[in-house]
């Protein structure tokens, strides 16, 4: 129990040292905020992996977190799994090893470099056609590097899909801050769902192929249900705002919302069976503009309030 708070100490030292709250800092070594918060408080142990990625993030030993002289390899492209597992045994002592120099690592580091490569290759060939092997060459490491950080595929894909949510409601935010008019804000956010552009309509095609892993996995399951009751929650927040604001009828917000965010799915479903880029091939419809059209007519239709001759 004593080196379980020594760890989530010097854990804490390196979210001070990075200058961010715990939940942005759960989110650049991919897991849950409350994981994160369940450890730091003593209630729960950190994973090998998850303190390979603290270190990545924090250019610290794996050592040191453990409180250990012996430490584990600074690099963990080259000392792959055998480091994570060396780490997990380490021997505690009361003199911490300083952190190791700096190394060059990718934009973010090597953890959140290994989720987006293979959130990219799961848009580009789904889930399950995607090999550790791929994501290893489209990083430029070993495999051993991926399981230093991810030890199974299952790890992955939860931080794959913890991501997506996490990129998908930054975008929102950073798109609608300082947007006042509910009516405004409401099609700003169909048109942020409106798979028109390439990055788009590849986040779109990840998003179907979660949920369909979502049918066989407990995890994506509960990590699904999550991102929807906060979409959901979200564009209620709006079309209340909007009643408000008499902008909008007054509606059931919390319906108006699952009616709303139901349409943009299977429409959005319909876009990406189309060929790439969305054109309709002859087929009225389907193409990304005639979606928007439609969601765009839906909100005239059952939410804009009418306007005074």
């Amino acid at each position: 129990m004593q080196q379980q708070d020594e760890v989530a100490a010097r854990v804490r030292q390196v979210i001070d040292a990075a200058g961010v709250s715990a939940r942005e800092f759960a989110r650049r070594i991919v897991i849950d905020p409350s994981k994160l918060s369940r450890s730091l408080n003593g209630t729960r142990r950190f994973t090998a992996a998850e303190l390979a990625r603290i270190a990545d993030i924090g250019a610290v030993d794996v050592g040191w977190l453990l409180g250990s002289t012996a430490g584990a390899a600074a690099d963990p492209d080259a000392a792959g799994r055998t480091a994570a597992g060396a780490a997990v045994t380490a021997s505690p002592v009361r003199s911490p090893s300083p952190p190791r120099p700096p190394v060059p690592s990718p934009e973010g580091g090597r953890p959140l470099q290994i989720v987006r490569e293979t959130v990219r290759l799961i848009a580009e060939r789904g889930f399950h056609a995607v090999r550790v092997a791929d994501i290893a060459a489209a990083c430029h490491t070993s495999t051993a590097a991926i399981h230093y950080h991810f030890p199974g595929r299952d790890e992955l894909l939860e931080a794959a899909v913890r991501w997506c949510m996490d990129e998908d409601t930054r975008r929102r935010a950073d798109a609608t801050a300082g947007t006042r008019h509910a009516g405004d804000e409401l099609r700003l956010l169909i048109e942020l769902q409106t798979p028109r552009t390439e990055q788009r309509r590849r986040q779109w095609c990840v998003w179907l192929d979660l949920w369909a892993e979502a049918a066989r996995s407990t995890t994506v399951g509960r990590l699904h249900g999550e991102y929807y009751r906060q979409w959901r929650g979200t564009v209620a927040d709006v079309i209340r705002r909007g009643v408000e604001q008499g902008v909008f009828r007054p509606v059931d917000a919390d319906g108006a919302a699952l009616a709303l965010t139901a349409l943009i799915d299977g429409l959005a479903s319909q876009v990406l069976a189309t060929e790439p880029g969305g054109r309709d091939d002859g087929v009225p419809g389907t193409g990304a503009q005639a979606m928007h059209d439609a969601l765009t007519a839906h909100v005239d239709a059952c939410l804009t309030a009418p306007t005074a001759d």
